[in-house]
């Protein structure tokens, strides 16, 4: 039974090589699955994704005008799963059109992103992925400063100072961002 998946967790919690993993393990079966990705992430190259531990793959960039549910029902060949990455940046049509994957054309989604931004505030896409979403786990990763599990994201700006104020969406990597607990967000020991 096709499901909407929700995968979700703070930054290094292992949400891109989780989708490399499982799009091999399709694929080495001989069952063909689809990688979207956002569009707005430009950390590597658009249209990629690609893992902190080196590992990389194209995907379809996802832009305000994609329709997915199209993209999908279009597709020239049977498609076993769908896989998201950066699933936050998406829009609720895009999370709309994830679920009409897996109601009509009975395809398995997985979405994988993070949860809450650097302000602790639901992301778009996220919160439209927790009220659809079939099953929602959380991957987990360690705080950066200490041995807590991270549920939150620090940002930080070009001389590692905490940032609390912004634009919600601020494309970076461990270059601007830490996974960290609830107490080391609010104090962290920069």
């Amino acid at each position: 039974m096709a499901q909407l998946f929700f995968k979700h967790g703070a930054m290094n919690s292992g949400k891109s090589i989780e989708i490399l993993k499982v799009a091999h393990n399709y694929e080495e079966q001989d069952k063909p699955v689809l990688i979207f990705t956002s569009g707005i992430d430009t950390r590597d190259e658009i249209g990629y994704v690609s893992s902190r531990i080196g590992l990389k793959r194209q995907a379809i960039p996802v832009f305000d005008d994609t329709d997915l549910y199209e993209y999908v029902k279009n597709y020239p060949q049977k498609l076993y799963c769908v896989l998201v990455d950066e699933v936050q940046f998406l829009s609720k049509e895009h999370v709309l059109q994830l679920a009409k994957i897996v109601d009509h054309l009975k395809i398995p989604v997985m979405g994988f992103g993070l949860k809450n931004d650097f302000q602790n505030e639901l992301f778009e896409g996220s919160r439209y992925m927790l009220i659809y979403a079939d099953k929602i786990e959380e991957m987990k990763t360690i705080c950066w400063f200490c041995h807590k599990k991270a549920t939150m994201n620090l940002r930080v700006d070009e001389n590692q100072k905490p940032v609390y104020t912004g634009e919600q969406i601020h494309i970076g990597g461990n270059d601007s961002y830490y996974p960290v607990c609830r107490e080391c967000h609010e104090n962290p020991p920069l």
